[in-house]
């Protein structure tokens, strides 16, 4: 039978059934910034469901999607609070010294984050992302391989 003659869902009824926002299989870490963004997250999707037209099915689906993901990662948050010390850390802010691909040394500093707190852009990276997994436990002047590169840990607040 050719597709032309299946009937096509109507009114958005290709929305209803979005299917779920994958959940990382790692221990769900967050700072006390990173717990702070998902209770606000969820609240302002609570809040975008009591004011939802229910006709508009494909927003209703969208919302409880991203409802149902945030509420997840509350349920799961393992607060971790700020610590000192001289190893690098969950939390910690660390500039690290490598050389680019032209053989020119930069520097980089990001802050060691949960998976949803990160923004590489905002300075932040995953406690889970290989350069956070190869430095954790490191200290100022180690020195540890990172795809192929050499990265030197100079300072950790």
């Amino acid at each position: 039978m050719s597709v032309a003659f299946v009937k096509e869902p109507e009114g958005g009824e290709a929305f209803e059934n979005l299917p779920d926002r994958p959940i990382s299989p790692h221990t769900n870490f967050v700072t006390p910034e990173g717990l702070a963004q998902i209770e606000a997250e969820v609240a302002r999707l609570e809040k975008e469901v009591a004011s939802l037209d229910p006709a508009d099915k494909a927003e209703d689906s969208r919302i409880g999607r991203d409802l149902r993901y945030w509420a997840a990662r509350k349920n799961t948050a393992q607060l971790v609070e700020p610590k000192g010390g001289d190893t690098v850390h969950f939390g910690a802010t660390v500039t690290i010294v490598r050389e680019d691909e032209t053989g020119k040394e930069s520097r980089q500093t990001f802050r060691i984050v949960g998976e949803d707190e990160a923004d590489p852009h905002k300075g932040s990276i995953s406690y889970v992302a290989p350069l956070a997994r190869a430095i954790t436990g490191r200290a100022v002047g180690d020195v540890v391989e990172v795809n192929g590169h050499e990265v030197e840990v100079v300072e950790i607040r």
